[in-house]
């Protein structure tokens, strides 16, 4: 009975002195905890990366020869194939968008580039222009100073030149360091995948080791509901992208738009992001189609606006909300108060850890009635 309260006693102690340290030194500690958190992002990159192939990944294993699953070879080959399989499917569906996307916008650059030195040439030979600027509106600069004008001009050009050159390298260092983050991302999420199961085992291992039964099994349930929440979440959004990209193509052709294709695969691309995403793909597609009529990209916002009701009142609680088990109601209300904390991450995090709390909660509500 002593040695269990002298364990009690240190534990408590330990506890109100690393409490101490936390108050005394909040801001260096805050400090080395942002600057660890920076440190491991790219792990959290690749872990996030690892996340979502695995999803393509699971699929692939349960129909890469399921009746040949007993030879040898195609159980040492399922893991890397599927792996393989589930980044080049990644890569093809960024492909296809940016075929579909970049050579309509590099048209539509072109096309303004042409359509601009007219513009202006019409603008200037305009009556409120000529009447703006007279004819003998230079007269009034004969006595100017010009050669001290472009002294002047040269000295803000150098200086120009010296803070445009910090920009440029800090251009190119922060364009480095996202290629080197990335490339450790990959290879991270590559480790992560090829050692799924003995991830999973090791953590199993950990928690059965050092936490009491219960709460490894809570913790572990805990888990178990956030995945699954997840996992159905990112299904069911990328099925809601789908669906409000053809909608869009559909309605563009329709109504007899410019760049169909190319616009409604944009929508259809940012609306992963939560509820405001399609207004992204809005936007650009706005300006594409203002090259080409201005009646027409008014008509398509007006469109968009009445689409983007639609998919956010009507298709996204229902596809996703039903996907994970959430009411429509509080999918609203978890897209809001997460875009409002945290932004775009917010939006993407809020409805599945809603759906988690959401479920965890009922079944707690649910156990409690039964007793």
């Amino acid at each position: 009975m002593s040695e269990i309260k002298w364990k009690n006693c240190f534990r408590v102690g330990v506890s109100i002195f690393v409490l101490f340290l936390c108050c005394t030194y909040w801001k260096t500690a805050a400090g080395f905890l942002a600057k660890l958190l920076s440190a491991a992002t790219p792990l959290f990159i690749g872990l996030a990366i690892a996340y979502v192939l695995n999803i393509l990944m699971s699929f692939y294993e349960r129909h890469y020869f399921t009746s040949k699953s007993e030879k040898q070879i195609v159980k040492k080959s399922r893991r890397p194939v599927c792996m393989f399989a589930s980044f080049l499917t990644l890569c093809l569906i960024f492909l296809l968008v940016i075929r579909l996307v970049i050579p309509e916008l590099v048209s539509c650059v072109q096309l303004l580039v042409a359509e601009i030195p007219p513009a202006i040439e019409k603008l200037l030979e305009s009556g409120w222009v000529q009447e703006l600027f007279p004819e003998n509106f230079l007269d009034k600069y004969e006595n100017v100073d010009w050669s001290g004008l472009m002294e002047k001009a040269i000295q803000l050009f150098r200086s120009g030149i010296s803070s445009a050159t910090g920009a440029v390298v800090n251009v190119v260092s922060s364009a480095v360091s996202a290629i080197v983050t990335t490339f450790i991302s990959i290879i991270f999420a590559i480790y992560m995948m090829s050692g799924r199961d003995d991830l999973q085992r090791q953590t199993k291992k950990l928690m059965k080791h050092y936490l009491p039964e219960k709460w490894e099994k809570r913790i572990g349930h805990w888990m178990s509901v956030l995945n699954d929440c997840f996992h159905r979440y990112i299904v069911g959004q990328c099925t809601e992208a789908v669906i409000l990209g053809v909608l869009c193509i559909v309605g563009m052709l329709i109504c007899q738009f410019p760049y169909a294709a190319m616009i409604g695969t944009l929508i259809g691309f940012t609306a992963l992001i939560p509820v405001a995403g399609a207004y992204i793909g809005a936007g650009v597609g706005a300006i594409m189609i203002l090259t080409q009529s201005p009646l027409k990209a008014v008509l398509f916002l007006v469109f968009i606006v009445v689409l983007q009701q639609l998919e956010g009142n009507l298709i996204y609680p229902r596809v996703v909300g039903k996907s994970i088990g959430l009411p429509a109601i509080w999918v609203l209300a978890a897209v809001t108060i997460g875009g409002s904390l945290m932004g775009i991450m917010g939006m993407l995090l809020g409805v599945p850890l809603a759906a988690a709390l959401y479920r965890l909660i009922r079944e707690d509500v649910n156990r409690t009635e039964e007793k």
